[in-house]
């Protein structure tokens, strides 16, 4: 795959072995196309694409659940440094793509990239966060989902997670945490799609299992 790779510590990608699955936002078709076709070369599962940030928002929070989220910078729609909070606070891991630029990478490690992709050629170097930066986002939790493959829980679902664990509705729920019902509606519907059940005992009992909720 072409580009010079930013990493700081920790790395986004997972053990040996786990096939990943992943969203590249990039607004130029073939520039897209490309990276998707190399990650899936590289032995990435399946490869879903987004062509801008609305379109991402809307795959990332009503599709299939990804592990990883590749986002170019230079979005024709901009908020691409939006997205990547949005998506590292529920819980994805998150690559950034754009110009060799340390100023741009520092911009993206702040807004929750694990690591930053440069977009042409050239000498790979590290860029290491400003360590007097706080990242804009939260971290998330694992999970193994019906079919055993680990998902990324955010903070907040676990929240909700653990609510429905002591037993309280959704309107229970919402009151507790500030959320409204359909907001929490919403919630349990991706942890459903990210664990591969609607259930709810079933959802709790797998978080449970992770030992994320009590």
């Amino acid at each position: 795959m072409p580009g010079s790779l930013f990493a700081p510590a920790p790395q986004p990608f997972p053990e040996s072995g786990v096939r990943l699955s992943v969203l590249v936002v990039d607004g130029d078709d073939r520039r897209r196309e490309s990276l998707a076709r190399s990650l899936a070369e590289a032995g990435a599962g399946t490869v879903h694409e987004a062509s801008s940030a609305d379109d991402a928002r809307r795959r990332a929070f009503s599709g299939p659940p990804c592990e990883l989220a590749v986002v170019d910078l230079s979005l024709p729609d901009g908020g691409a440094l939006g997205l990547l909070a949005e998506l590292r606070a529920d819980g994805w891991r998150t690559v950034a793509v754009g110009p060799d630029d340390h100023t741009a990478a520092q911009a993206a490690f702040t807004a929750g990239a694990l690591a930053y992709l440069t977009s042409s050629s050239g000498i790979c170097r590290v860029v290491e966060p400003d360590p007097t930066v706080t990242p804009l986002t939260g971290s998330g939790t694992r999970v193994a989902a019906v079919d055993g493959a680990p998902r990324e829980l955010s903070q907040r679902e676990v929240q909700v997670l653990q609510q429905v664990a002591d037993g309280h509705s959704n309107s229970e729920i919402g009151t507790e945490l500030g959320l409204s019902a359909l907001t929490v509606k919403s919630h349990l519907s991706r942890i459903g799609r990210k664990l591969g059940t609607g259930d709810r005992a079933q959802m709790v009992a797998l978080a449970m299992r992770a030992g994320v909720v009590r």
